[in-house]
């Protein structure tokens, strides 16, 4: 197993902050488990901690942005989004300032800190504000890479972390592009599309179904906006049919992205692996990810109810 995507982004953060002296870096009083603390640690001159004021944090971070600076503000994913949506929309996408917010502990895999601190629907809420990049990565490098892109992309961003320690998927030499999906194997006869820890399950099951006589294609969207339009076209015409699997409600997260695109360019069946329509409870992260229907044999079934209606 490899880090937590929460500490990629803080080991990303100080790398960032060793070459840029315009990054700083802001945090809810959660800095040492968003690992933005790191950042503190070696640049005190460059990092503010708030106290328990998200909306506050993010008026601040479109200040700083607002005067050259290149903020990452970061808190738990459904404190940051839940308390800020107000100053994300008018103090950061409308003005469109060249903030990066940093959402941890995203998802039910958080496990026994309960569903007050499990954001399920941050990716919807994200997407839902104008011009915003939202991001979610599957394993440390890929965390690592995606935070630099986000130091380099001008305008507005969100990424998603997450608390678990996470398989690793890749290495420091592949590349990371923002809209740009990462495919794992060609396979012709589903696609499964997926991001963050369920990346890791989707690649399980390909093994599975593989093993079974099914070509399975995955693809890693850990770009949500802007979707990779042209890898979900691809799949549909290639493929015929597609599988999102999210650790999020399946209200407006990654499935109902891919829907879209795959609508307007290739329509084909299509199953959605994800969090129905309700809250999780408390319990280890492996139980709740079984009992909510998020590991790879759930996605096997879901491929298979989708090539019957092929």
């Amino acid at each position: 197993m490899g880090v937590a995507t929460r500490e990629a982004y803080g080991q990303a953060l100080v790398e960032l902050g060793r070459a840029n002296p315009n990054v700083v870096a802001l945090d809810a009083d959660l800095a040492k488990s968003t690992f933005s603390a790191k950042f503190g640690k070696e640049f005190p001159d460059r990092f503010f901690t708030i106290g328990i004021a998200e909306a506050n944090m993010v008026g601040m971070a479109g200040g700083l942005a607002l005067n050259g600076k290149i903020p990452f503000a970061s808190s738990f994913a459904v404190f940051l989004m839940d308390k800020g949506y107000d100053q994300l929309r008018m103090s950061v996408a409308y003005p469109q300032v060249n903030a990066k917010f940093v959402g941890s502990h995203g998802g039910i895999s958080i496990g026994e800190d309960g569903p007050s601190q499990m954001a399920v629907e941050d990716i919807a809420l994200a997407c839902g504000l104008a011009g915003f990049v939202v991001l979610v990565p599957s394993d440390e490098f890929c965390a690592r890479a995606l935070v630099h892109r986000m130091a380099e992309w001008s305008g507005p961003c969100y990424m998603r972390t997450g608390r678990p320690k996470t398989p690793i998927l890749y290495t420091a030499d592949d590349k990371f592009e923002i809209g740009k999906a990462k495919q794992h194997g060609n396979g012709r006869d589903v696609a499964i599309i997926a991001c963050g820890l369920e990346v890791g399950y989707a690649l399980q099951a390909q093994a599975q179904l593989e093993a079974e006589g099914v070509s399975a294609r995955v693809l890693d969207m850990h770009t949500i906006k802007p979707l990779d339009d042209e890898a979900v076209a691809g799949a549909a015409r290639e493929c015929g049919a597609i599988v999102t699997a999210e650790e999020h409600l399946l209200d407006g997260g990654l499935g109902a992205q891919v829907a879209k695109s795959a609508a307007a360019s290739h329509p084909v069946p299509m199953e959605f692996v994800g969090i129905q329509n309700t809250y999780a409870e408390s319990g280890t992260p492996d139980q709740l990810m079984e009992k909510y229907g998020l590991t790879a044999p759930y996605i096997v079934t879901a491929v298979k109810r989708v090539l019957k209606r092929k």
